[in-house]
């Protein structure tokens, strides 16, 4: 009854994921639960332990409730992971005795696993102590870094494209930072910084990013095009505002991507273009002798309320 339907919890979101897989586990009778992970810590320049003496829910919650139930150890990554300071989070975490042993064993077992699969997150929880004495990890949560791909093989074969938004995944193949958000206004951006301010001036003259999209400073004419399609075929998304400040990434390379985009899929939704920087001239020239339908204006701000004025008209 399981496979082949769509699951919805609140990790899915209401749209659900399709269950492809059953994992058949051992049923476990919990006695406590407890919580612990390992992430990489920008603070201390390397992994950190975080754990409670509280499981088995939102680690969020629980720290907005009290703070002081969480407990932070930072590793050196040089040195790696000692047994004594795996016991000394062990018994922070709440073990004691044979049962706190058996939990720092775990603790340098999924260290291990952290460092050498090259991840960015091991997060177990409940993390827990059950009736018959055993210390488990019950469930887990493991994040891995693309960087490391090329020698990860085995585990980035595993990844199920499935469980992924459809547009991400197809940005993912010519490298594009993408992330598909719940708003109307759709973004083409080249860097981090100018994308997330783009983001934030259309919440700020009334409007929401339909995404996060940062085309980068490498990106080609096919790459544009790419990106382009992917932002208008979104169902959600009532206009387009393509701001760029060309420096590494010219602003004539992002028009004939435009361009040719439009000439192949056709444009079907407001299309609002700022250009400033390098060939910054040729850029509009190509736009302009294209005879596309586009709204052009350089100030950033005028810009961005174009956008959202013709995301509400469209609705």
């Amino acid at each position: 009854k399981m496979l082949g339907k769509t699951l919805i919890t609140k990790q899915t979101g209401a749209a659900g994921k399709p269950c492809n897989t059953v994992l058949i586990a051992e049923k476990f009778q919990i006695a406590t639960e407890k919580y612990f992970a390992i992430l990489m810590d920008r603070g201390s320049g390397g992994p950190i332990m975080i754990g409670s003496k509280t499981g088995g829910t939102s680690i969020e919650d629980i720290a907005a409730k009290d703070p002081s139930a969480i407990v932070k150890s930072p590793v050196d990554i040089m040195e790696g992971l000692s047994s004594a300071q795996a016991k000394e989070m062990a018994v922070k975490m709440g073990f004691e005795g044979a049962k706190a042993d058996a939990a720092a064993v775990s603790i340098e077992n999924l260290y291990k696993v952290f460092i050498e699969c090259d991840c960015t997150m091991v997060e177990i929880n409940p993390f827990a102590e059950l009736t018959d004495g055993r210390v488990i990890v019950c469930d887990a949560k493991v994040g891995f870094d693309d960087n490391a791909e090329f020698r990860q093989k085995a585990i980035h074969d595993k990844r199920d494209m499935s469980q992924e938004d459809p547009q991400e995944v197809e940005a993912k193949k010519y490298d594009l930072n993408y992330i598909k958000l719940d708003g109307s206004v759709a973004c083409m951006v080249n860097g981090a910084g100018l994308a997330m301010s783009t983001m934030d001036l259309l919440a700020l003259v009334g409007g929401s990013p339909a995404n996060f999209l940062d085309v980068g400073g490498a990106a080609n004419k096919d790459t544009i095009c790419a990106a382009f399609k992917i932002i208008q075929g979104d169902p959600d998304v009532k206009s387009i505002f393509i701001n760029i400040f060309g420096g590494i990434m010219r602003c004539d390379v992002i028009a004939d991507g435009v361009v040719a985009a439009v000439k192949e899929v056709g444009l079907s939704k407001p299309l609002i273009v700022r250009l400033v920087g390098t060939n910054v001239e040729q850029g509009k020239k190509i736009i302009q002798e294209s005879g596309l339908d586009v709204i052009a204006i350089s100030d950033f701000t005028e810009a961005a309320k174009k956008a959202v004025e013709m995301a509400k008209l469209a609705k």
